[in-house]
């Protein structure tokens, strides 16, 4: 029988590649959901499971905050990702995802969450 962890974990995988293939509408925003999940998908080992977080992920964590030049743009992510946690409820899951911009030596302007205001985001 597999455990809870297993499932939440699978859970995980298919809402991030769910979100892959429908990606969010966002005319005022250069940055679609699709975009921030495919740079950021090097990540989801880590938070799945744990251990060293790849160079990859902070490569792209580094390329997404980049690229959130506008303040439309930092609400898309913030939104995107508050999307994901908000479907892996549970577990160590949120706390491994917030923790990966401090991990990878990246300030991003929110915290991962999904109780976080994307709207207070400037």
């Amino acid at each position: 029988m597999s455990s809870p962890t297993f499932h939440r974990a699978h859970a995980l995988a298919c809402i991030l590649a769910a979100a892959l293939l429908v990606p969010a509408p966002r005319a005022e925003a250069a940055l679609s959901c699709s975009t921030v999940y495919n740079t950021l998908m090097p990540c989801l080992a880590y938070v799945q499971s744990g251990g060293a977080v790849p160079r990859a992920c902070c490569a792209g964590i580094r390329i997404i905050v980049s690229r959130a030049h506008a303040t439309a743009d930092r609400r898309a992510v913030c939104t995107c990702l508050k999307d994901v946690a908000a479907g892996a409820a549970g577990g160590p899951y949120i706390s491994r995802a917030a923790g990966l911009p401090g991990r990878c030596g990246v300030p991003v302007p929110f915290k991962i969450s999904p109780n976080v205001n994307c709207n207070s985001i400037n």
